[in-house]
């Protein structure tokens, strides 16, 4: 082993320079941060029904309506909402997103209580609507900031972490909102939730930028890393640049089996706690511990699949490497799936919807990161139109799934999971993505 003093002074300079915490890991703890509490602040407000319903006069069809109001605009304005980022730059936008996002959630709160009136329906109608169109393009935003400031082999690792804190997210809520109720009211519980993203907007906004050469922490070497990615777009995104991404049969195709894969996001994300209350005859509290399982093991399998995925492009190059995951981790899916619902004790059946949400969440990191090797100079549009593709899939999933669960037809439910997750892999066979240019650096 070499002695550090016996160097000379360049070279213990550039191994220093080596062992630095690199810039982009801190500008990314403050993305990793927005989905984190985006979650929170979306979900919140369906753990705070429970009081607030009776509160608010508002019945669970009305509410249900108010809650499709987020995803109706949250699904369809993912375009626009990148092609504004674009235009603001992510710094701008990400603030911009984080403020409305608050005031989104905070005045759920100020809705006047009593019998249900036009008013009260207007009010949460319209935060539920803005909420929506805030987040929408949250993720889209993010892929921007992960392309300016991450090596190319790294964006699936940046990707599947992304997805960790949004999962992180999902699984604190409940027991977040449902903490801050017992003791001090729904009201105060979504107004509190939302508080720390303020103070996350003035830390992004002071100490983020767009570019990596315009921030004072970015060392030569960091830079010199990141030397291999696109360079950096000096102009709007335009129709014709929309179009020629609509018309991109790669993105097409990754955004199709992201259509179908998302099907068993939407399954687990709001049918999980029912079918294990009402199917696997859980107890109330004990059920909504187990509820949460899926997600924590859909948090540690995103991140470890963006890894795997830029290694296996690193081994394999990037047509086959971009491919291993979705054809191996779907079908698993299907067939966890499948278990699901054949397996007797109710303990089983958890065991197997978390690991059948797991390899579902393996994947996360490689379709993002797909669509970012596709469209590199039009990453927050490219990235919008897959997650267009993926809401699309809840909209159509949720009314599908609930309509079966009337019945209690939960063999067909996870038989339709596992049908859709192998044909979401099949269609990645089809997906060609050349080799990326060489020499970007390891992170």
């Amino acid at each position: 082993m070499h002695d550090p003093a016996a160097l000379p002074e360049p070279t213990r300079a550039a191994a220093a320079a080596g062992r630095h915490l690199r810039t982009r890991w801190r500008v990314f703890a403050c993305v990793f941060a927005f989905g984190f509490l985006g979650y929170v602040q979306r979900t919140g407000v369906a753990v705070a029904a429970e009081h607030m319903l009776p509160e608010l006069g508002l019945t669970k069809t009305q509410f249900g309506w108010l809650l499709n109001a987020f995803l109706m605009s949250y699904t369809f304005c993912q375009l626009p909402g990148a092609l504004v980022g674009q235009h603001l730059g992510a710094r701008r936008a990400l603030a911009l997103i984080g403020l409305v996002t608050a005031a989104a959630a905070m005045a759920s709160a100020a809705v006047p209580a009593g019998p249900a009136s036009l008013l009260v329906l207007v009010v949460v109608f319209a935060a539920r609507l803005c909420l929506g169109i805030a987040q929408s393009a949250l993720f889209p935003v993010a892929s921007g900031v992960i392309e300016s400031w991450f090596p190319v082999r790294r964006w699936g690792l940046a990707q599947g972490l992304t997805v960790t804190g949004l999962w992180l997210g999902s699984a604190s809520t409940p027991p977040l909102i449902a903490w801050l109720m017992s003791g001090w009211g729904w009201r105060t519980a979504l107004v509190a939730s939302s508080l720390p993203t303020l103070a996350l907007v003035l830390l992004w906004v002071a100490y983020a930028r767009d570019r990596p050469a315009e921030h004072p922490g970015v060392t030569a070497a960091e830079l010199a890393e990141l030397a291999g990615n696109p360079p950096p777009v000096e102009r709007r995104i335009g129709v014709a640049d929309v179009w020629r991404l609509l018309r991109d049969r790669r993105i097409a195709l990754v955004t199709l089996s992201y259509f179908l894969m998302n099907y068993v996001f939407y399954l687990v994300t709001f049918w999980c706690f029912v079918y294990l209350v009402e199917e696997r005859r859980f107890a109330l509290l004990e059920g909504g511990v187990f509820a949460s399982l899926p997600f924590l093991a859909a948090a540690a399998a995103a991140g470890l699949g963006g890894r795997a995925c830029d290694q296996l492009c690193e081994r394999l190059g990037t047509r086959r490497g971009l491919r291993v995951l979705p054809l191996v981790a779907l079908p698993a899916t299907g067939l966890f799936l499948l278990l699901t619902g054949a397996v007797t004790s109710a303990y089983a059946a958890v065991a197997m919807l978390c690991l059948a949400f797991a390899c579902n969440e393996l994947t996360e990191g490689t379709y993002w990161a797909a669509t970012m090797r596709v469209a590199p100079t039009e990453v927050m549009a490219g990235t919008a139109l897959l997650n267009t593709g993926g809401n699309l899939g809840g909209v159509i999933a949720t009314p599908t799934i609930a309509a079966l669960a009337t019945d209690h037809r939960w063999t067909l439910i996870f038989a339709l999971g596992a049908g859709l997750s192998v044909l979401a892999a099949v269609l990645w066979l089809a997906v060609s993505v050349d080799d990326e240019r060489r020499g970007a650096a390891t992170a």
